[in-house]
């Protein structure tokens, strides 16, 4: 049977180039969490602590239910509170969060993941991302469209395509994974990981001779790097305490022996001084974010892809921009485009509009380029159809630049190409 090993470390730093920590984490064995928030007028620490709150009454693990959609359920409790409080309130509007949580069961260490915080597992010396980021240049680096080194440089790198609060259900990855004596586990902030390549993480986290060694240095190595972001690292390490094979069927299970919080050594205490603390969360103010140990366990098992639950599907209403709902607006633009264009032109109406483009959203809200005329006929017959659908997702464009770029101006190919390729690289001018 497996446990989390006693040493662990937890901590969340603000990095040298803020002024607020929008990080909190949650680490109280069997779960730990991290989130990182975004928006406004501190509302990006109010989303990710409203996040690992939800987590804070730990996982109801009588049911039937697996230890990922039990996870899965806490994040989309967590994204309709953050949700609805966005919607609460002006100074909170378009506040949200990343956020990654694992809990340890009988044999397995469950994971659900939302954004560009990451879970990493060290086993051996084979250091493992046991997440995929659902960013822009991700997304562009999967599809071909950039390098690994293209994506660590790119100008856009910091938005993401998916996190808690912009909408009222979130998709959700869920991994599960199987321990062994040894593992270490690492969940983060992408102020570590934007700072310094996964190279450096895993020989920090390989050459140092304890947990939180290797947590103070890789926070060292960020802020060394530059600190632009916030930074908030959690290590736990699993260790053999004995018990049945979990291999061979047992009449119930056993389970495993819950680690209790620790306070934070006191180098790491030293380092969040000045921010006010919580039992298990570290509550907002200029500097700080959440605070809590770390750990617990897991069986054995080679590294191998995980199961994947299906996520949710994602709901509720995309922009206003988007070509379905502003076609509503220009309904009697329809009748006149049917009597002076498609009767008389016949054929060469057609034509002429296969060789014209615009630029505007899809149903799920990313920027698209269309063939066509941006108008749809009675009976439902459209007249333009989707030739590309970029990663950008149009709720990272500012409300002027959305309304400026994404109009269904009629252009050509090449024009529009253009200006979807330069709203993927960050080049469109503000």
């Amino acid at each position: 049977m497996l446990r989390a090993a006693s040493g662990h470390f937890a901590h969340s730093d603000t990095g040298r180039q803020r002024r607020v920590n929008e990080d909190s984490y949650y680490a109280r064995s069997p779960v730990f969490v991290v989130a990182d928030g975004m928006g406004g007028a501190q509302a990006g620490e109010v989303a990710s602590r409203v996040a690992v709150e939800a987590f804070e009454r730990g996982l109801d693990d009588t049911t039937a239910d697996s230890a990922e959609q039990l996870l899965a359920d806490r994040v989309q409790e967590a994204n309709a509170r953050i949700n609805e409080m966005s919607h609460a309130s002006e100074d909170r509007a378009g506040m949200g969060t990343t956020i990654t949580a694992a809990h340890i069961g009988d044999n397995d260490v469950a994971i659900a993941h939302v954004g560009d915080s990451r879970a990493y597992r060290l086993r051996g010396e084979d250091f493992q991302r046991l997440t995929e980021d659902h960013s822009l240049v991700e997304e562009m680096r999967r599809r071909g469209q950039l390098t690994a080194q293209e994506a660590d440089e790119h100008p856009q790198r910091s938005i993401i395509t998916r996190a808690l609060g912009p909408e009222p259900q979130v998709q959700v990855d869920t991994y599960s994974w199987r321990g062994e004596p040894g593992d270490v586990y690492l969940l983060c902030s992408d102020g570590l990981t934007s700072m310094i390549p996964e190279l450096r993480v895993a020989e920090i986290v390989r050459g140092a001779r304890s947990l939180p060694d290797a947590g103070r240095a890789l926070i060292a190595a960020a802020n060394d790097a530059g600190g632009r972001d916030n930074i908030t690292v959690v290590l736990f390490a699993l260790e053999d305490v004995g018990g049945a094979d979990p291999a061979v069927e047992q009449p119930t299970q056993v389970g495993m022996k819950p680690i209790v919080a620790q306070p934070e050594s006191g180098a790491a205490a030293a380092a969040r001084a000045s921010a006010p603390q919580a039992p298990a969360t570290v509550a907002p103010d200029a500097v700080a974010a959440p605070s809590a140990p770390a750990q617990s366990a897991a069986a054995a098992q080679p590294a191998e892809r995980p199961r994947r639950l299906q996520p949710a599907a994602p709901s509720g209403p995309w922009p206003d921009d988007s070509p379905r709902r502003r076609r509503g607006r220009r309904v009697w633009m329809l009748f006149a485009f049917v009597a002076l264009i498609v009767i008389p032109l016949g054929l060469g109406g057609y034509i002429a509009n296969q060789a014209v483009y615009f630029v505007g959203t899809d149903d799920e809200g990313f920027v698209t380029m269309y063939r066509g005329l941006p108008y749809e006929l009675p009976a439902g017959i459209d007249l333009y159809s989707p030739t590309y659908v970029s990663p950008v997702p149009v709720a990272s464009l500012s409300p002027s630049r959305r309304k400026r770029l994404t109009d269904h101006t009629l252009r050509s190919h090449d024009d529009a190409a253009d200006l979807v390729r330069k709203l993927e690289r960050g080049r469109v001018a503000s």
